[in-house]
Formats: structure tokens, sequence, C-alpha cells
């Protein structure tokens, strides 16, 4: 179990957020929605923030459930029964359809378990020593680079050597970057969206000094240092603010917890 989870999330414009926080007394999940490209067909008749909810929605049943699964077994059902409430209204095989990047951390039985998918990183802070950055960047390594075209998106989206997130393929899950950390090594876990780290990626943060400012003065702080920088200097590239997320799980001293 966590001693203590707290969060916050802001909008990055007057549009919906398209990023959901939900964790209950030992998980936590953070979602991040990709935006729709502006006159792009998505083959859908749901936005982003329908498919966010409803994978969130799947994957917080689980965790709440108590389930013991591993993540990615977890977050396979998620998409297959988030897919599954299109109802067959939605083109699934459209390579425009919503996705999400997906991070969850689960705290079980001495052991901190996490999962990343998409550029959401789980930070992990240690009792000693250096924090360990959990990081899926095979979207910033896709041919060419930046910028990408559209075209190059759809064809890399959930495919071999390209980058992964969650849509409509369970299979997805199975590439996640996972991994589980012994609970007592460490004294808690932050989890972000990439409206979060622009402070690493863009300002020259580091993950260290998003860790002090999150535990000293909690996670709007850091959503405030983000828009405070975007103000001032400007996005390196895209949207000048960015939906962003940003969470904290304090484990118990000592944390040798076992399920209930």
């Amino acid at each position: 179990m966590f001693a203590e989870i707290t969060y916050a999330t802001r909008p990055g414009s007057g549009r919906p957020n398209e990023d959901l926080v939900v964790a209950g007394p030992s998980w936590i999940v953070v979602l991040d929605g990709a935006t729709a490209a502006r006159g792009v067909d998505s083959g859908c008749v749901h936005d982003v923030a329908w498919l966010v909810g409803r994978l969130g929605g799947a994957l917080a049943a689980s965790l709440a459930a108590g389930a013991d699964a591993p993540l990615t077994e977890i977050l396979a059902h998620a998409i297959a029964r988030t897919a599954r409430a299109h109802e067959g209204a939605c083109d699934l095989g459209n390579p425009d359809s919503p996705s999400a990047t997906v991070a969850v951390v689960r705290a079980r039985a001495g052991r901190v378990d996490h999962l990343v998918l998409g550029d959401s990183p789980v930070v992990l802070a240690p009792r000693g020593g250096d924090v360990r950055v959990v990081a899926d960047d095979r979207l910033e390594r896709l041919p060419g680079g930046r910028p990408y075209s559209l075209e190059l998106v759809r064809r890399m989206r959930n495919a071999p050597g390209g980058f992964w997130v969650a849509a409509a393929r369970p299979e997805a899950a199975h590439q996640a970057v996972t991994g589980t950390t012994d609970a007592a090594a460490l004294r808690g876990v932050g989890v972000f969206t990439d409206g979060v780290s622009r402070l690493v990626d863009w300002y020259g943060w580091s993950w260290a000094s998003v860790l002090a400012l999150l535990e000293g003065s909690g996670p709007a702080a850091v959503i405030e240092a983000v828009r405070g920088l975007e103000s001032s200097s400007g996005p390196a590239r895209g949207k000048r603010h960015d939906d962003a997320t940003a969470a904290w799980g304090r484990l118990q001293d000592g944390c040798l917890s076992r399920p209930a």
C-alpha cells in the first residue's frame, strides 16, 4: 500500500483535458490521450476523452478488484474491453483512431510494479542513491527525426520498429516497458504525462529536481513550474501548453505491504 497519494492535472487550453489520473490505495494510473490532428477522420464516433475515460475506468476496475495478473495482462484486458465498448460503430483499424499513453504503478507484497506504454514516464525515488526513470522513448526514435509527417506516424503507430500506444489492439500492452522494484528500497514513485516531462526534456531540469519539488510542494506546484517556463521561454515545438498531470505515491516506511 501507499501511505499517501497526491496528484494534480490541468488542461493545456480551453479544450477538455485529455489526460486522466485515477488511483486507489495501492495503485496509480495516468493516461494521456493523443490529440487528434486537425481535419483528420479518425474513423470513430467517439473523441479522445471518451477513449481515455473508458480505458482508465477499465484499468481502475481491475486494479481496485485486486487483480494479481501482470500489468501487461491487465492493460490488454482493458484495451479489449474498451474496444468492445465501441459496439461496432467505429473503424478500429483506422490508423488515426483515438489512442492514449499509459503509465501504471502498483504496490503489493513488498514490491512495486510499473508499466509504461508511450511517453508518460514513471520515476522511482529511492531511499538512497539516484532516481530511476522508466521511460518509453520509441516515439522519439522514429526514422528521419522530428518533425514527423502525419503519414509516418500513421505507418509506425503500433507497428514493429515504430512506437506503441493503447488504442484498439490488446497486443500493444505486451510492448510496454515493465519492471518490479523492492518496495523497501523506495520512498515513493512519481507518474507524469509529457506535459510535465517538458521540464526535463525542454527546460533543463533534472528528474531529481522535479521530484524534490513534487515531494516538497506537491503536484500542483510542478505543473505551475511548467506553465511558468512555457510562458517565459515558449515551447520547443508544438503546443504552447499541453495537458499536464503529475502524481506522487509515497510509500510507507519499511514498506512490506501485503494484499488485503
